[in-house]
């Protein structure tokens, strides 16, 4: 298979949801993607597992908290259905918040939230976030909006 159709280059949308990111099995030739009850991974020496746990060897899984062969698979899946470079997964919506807004915001940062907001995600602004020196308020009243004054 081919790098192009192992992201879904070239596949109908239907096609893509099914197999994007996965690849049959070369021992078994089993089309579904396994599921690997592992919690550790086995390294060809220090450095190969160095390399995994600094992220600088992405094709290798270092924990699976972190990385698994089956989320990686839904990561490329999404990715592909999405039309994006690459997607990240995580276990719930308070971890894709904070996740994104820790990508986005940085220490004495302002952001203004809508009012409306879960109830999770204003406590995520007003207070966890103070300890990173972030300021947020979700007081205001309009739709929802986030900026960052520069």
């Amino acid at each position: 298979m081919t790098t192009t159709q192992h992201h879904g280059g070239g596949w109908q949308f239907e096609t893509r949801q099914v197999h994007a990111g996965a690849v049959p099995d070369p021992t078994t030739g089993a089309r579904a993607v396994p599921i690997h009850q592992t919690t550790g991974y086995v390294y060809r020496d220090t450095a190969h597992a160095a390399a995994a746990f600094e992220l600088a060897d992405l094709t290798t899984h270092a924990y699976t908290r972190l990385s698994n062969p089956a989320t990686a698979v839904a990561e490329e899946r999404i990715a592909a259905l999405e039309g994006g470079s690459a997607a990240v997964a995580v276990a719930s919506g308070q971890a894709a918040t904070s996740l994104a807004l820790l990508n986005l915001a940085r220490t004495g940062d302002h952001i203004v939230a809508s009012s409306s907001l879960y109830g999770g995600t204003r406590t995520l602004l007003e207070h966890t976030f103070a300890d990173f020196v972030i300021d947020g308020d979700s007081s205001w009243p309009g739709w929802p909006s986030l900026s960052w004054p520069g």
